[in-house]
């Protein structure tokens, strides 16, 4: 175990994308955290260590690593930059005392850039910029080192947080500058990134003789251990075989507890430790009721810290077992009681995500989170367990303030091409979205910025994707409550409802692609109520995809072709909860992602519909 001399915290943040984990590869890469034969050294996005983050390409977990640079060390904190996961950036910030904010030399700072910095600056943490991608065909420096500058006016309320230093950057090289580059072929490493931490960034040890306090930020499940409270020592020393106590954010104790063992991060890996002192951030094994927003203490000096402040949910689905019949032979876990479990486990880790019965239902659960990205990855990582789950039409959490109801809205940022300026202008005012600003980079680039309820933009992500075909990005920026709008918007046209059970036939599917487009492929098998396609109009359509062609023994003109089909169109389990209304759920499994009608037989839906009226 190597041995520092003094102790740096910092958190690296960012907008999704803009190369906050490539940057921190380049860090542990650079200061030998590896032998040069280990496969780490071939890798890229080594801290996004999940299959779910390396497939999507985005970091969804906070992670700590650390490296030693001149006998110093640097704790890094790699924090997720897709705005849905923003409680996971919440609950980190408090270990650190500095942070990396990273920007991308094209795209500038964007909506969650601007989250990431006013968390940082509220916990008055030391900034340095880092402008990456310098490389970039498109970068536009000076323009972006300039909209930075005025989002830190704009942010900080303490004017010393204004002095900032500026690194360039070329991430996925492992190039860093304190001066832009006049060119990139340039030879450069991180020497002067990690020269600007120790200059920059304020010691987190320190020799204060006063007791031992820490606020548990976050835990993990060791298969032997059980669970391991992870968080910053934030005063005083803690040793192996020490009591503590633990508190509750109201100063309740909770008992003490003998810290049976303690590790610290030494690269990727965690090395078992005997002692850690203030500064140092610590996995601590022995308290396994612990919960992330307690405190443990010396025994002797029973105060809590400040518990963790996490930004409230503002969508919500329902989520319930599946009772399709394909359920019993695709999974491993059908039941409601093991789908609650599963969901109130998860709610203690995942900050941003809450938990509670459904008041309509007693076998189903209400599930709130920060987007439907962020509820997506939690469907598919219990599909990945082997859950089975209904889900239904995700609604915007509203508020009821003096009787009035009141809903979410955002800033959403849109990243385009001009040729789709019209398009996306035109679905924007369908959905009564106030334009705030739009701007054109040298490369034809358009940045447009909305105000809009979080109502009318469900569904809008794969709407414009399919109208830029895929030329457009979007991020969102909770902005807050304001009184709802009781128009109703229609975003989709009629679905074709599966009028029997059996396989799909090719001959069936062709007459529904007569009608639409179809979502099962030949011989894949079907139930009565599953949506098998969309219309072009609306209105739903039953339809028997399970036809096929009579056979006789005549034969006439023209109708022996053989029947060429389009491809089925797939959705993923972010564009189902986009795509679905509210009598319709989602059936998943391990093996698959379906679309059903609530009801599934024509009757019901019928005496359903007559029941409204």
């Amino acid at each position: 175990m190597q041995t520092a001399n003094d102790i740096r915290n910092i958190a690296v943040i960012a907008h999704v994308d803009h190369g906050k984990t490539t940057l921190v590869d380049a860090m542990l890469k650079q200061t030998h955290s590896f032998r040069e034969n280990q496969n780490e050294m071939q890798m890229t996005r080594i801290m996004d260590s999940d299959d779910l983050e390396r497939e999507k390409g985005i970091t969804i977990l906070s992670k700590n690593t650390s490296v030693f640079y001149k006998n110093t060390k640097i704790n890094i904190i790699d924090t997720p930059g897709h705005a849905d996961f923003g409680g996971e950036v919440e609950r980190v910030l408090n270990m650190a005392d500095g942070a990396l904010l990273i920007v991308d030399a094209a795209e500038g700072p964007l909506s969650q850039t601007k989250f990431v910095l006013k968390k940082a600056l509220d916990y008055g943490l030391k900034i340095i910029l880092v402008i990456n991608k310098i490389d970039r065909k498109d970068q536009q420096i000076n323009k972006v080192i300039k909209d930075t500058e005025n989002l830190f006016l704009s942010l900080a309320a303490d004017e010393n947080l204004l002095d900032f230093p500026i690194i360039y950057a070329i991430g996925k090289e492992g190039k860093t500058f304190k001066k832009m580059p006049t060119e990139f072929t340039e030879n450069g490493d991180m020497t002067p990134l990690f020269e600007t931490i120790l200059e920059y960034i304020p010691k987190a040890n320190s020799d204060d003789d006063v007791p031992f306090q820490m606020l548990v930020s976050s835990f993990e499940k060791n298969e032997y251990l059980g669970k391991l409270a992870v968080g910053r020592v934030h005063n005083g020393t803690i040793k192996k075989g020490m009591y503590v106590s633990l508190l509750d954010p109201d100063q309740k104790s909770l008992g003490n507890f003998k810290i049976e063992k303690m590790y610290v991060n030494e690269g990727i890996n965690k090395i078992e430790t005997e002692s850690a002192s203030r500064g140092e951030i610590v996995y601590l094994a022995g308290i396994n009721q612990i919960k992330i927003g307690q405190t443990l203490t010396d025994i002797h000096y029973q105060v809590a810290m400040p518990t963790i402040d996490i930004t409230e949910p503002t969508l919500k689905a329902s989520f319930g077992p599946n009772s399709s019949i394909f359920a019993k032979d695709e999974s491993k876990f059908l039941t409601s009681r093991e789908l609650k479990e599963r969901l109130r486990e998860e709610a203690e880790t995942n900050l941003g995500l809450k938990v509670s019965d459904d008041s309509q239902d007693s076998i189903r659960m209400v599930v709130s989170g920060r987007g439907e990205l962020h509820l997506a990855v939690l469907i598919e990582k219990l599909r990945r367990e082997g859950f089975a789950m209904e889900v239904g039409k995700p609604e915007v959490i509203l508020k009821t303030i003096e009787g009035k109801n009141y809903e979410p809205f955002s800033e959403l940022t849109i990243l385009t091409s001009e040729d789709f300026v019209g398009t996306i202008s035109a679905e924007m005012g369908k959905r009564k979205a106030e334009m705030l600003d739009m701007t054109k980079d040298e490369k034809d680039g358009i940045k447009m910025i909305y105000k809009i309820s979080e109502r009318n933009a469900l569904g809008l992500r794969s709407n414009l994707m399919t109208e830029t075909r895929g030329q457009v990005s979007l991020s969102f920026l909770f902005l807050g409550y304001e009184l709802k709008n009781e128009d109703n918007l229609k975003n989709r046209n009629g679905v074709m409802i599966a009028s029997e059970s059996g396989k799909a036939l090719s001959f069936g599917l062709d007459l529904a692609q007569k009608r639409g487009i179809t979502f099962v492929e030949p011989t894949e098998p079907v139930y009565e109520g599953q949506i098998v396609g969309l219309r072009p109009v609306i209105g739903d359509l039953e339809i028997n995809v399970c036809k096929g062609k009579q056979l006789t023994n005549m034969r006439s003109a023209g109708n022996d072709d053989a029947i060429i089909l389009a491809p089925a169109v797939k959705y993923s389990i972010e564009e189902a909860l986009d795509f679905i209304e509210a009598d319709e759920l989602i059936d998943i499994t391990p093996k698959a992602v379906r679309l059903r009608k609530r009801h599934l037989t024509k009757v019901d839906r019928v005496r359903t519909q007559r029941a409204k009226l």
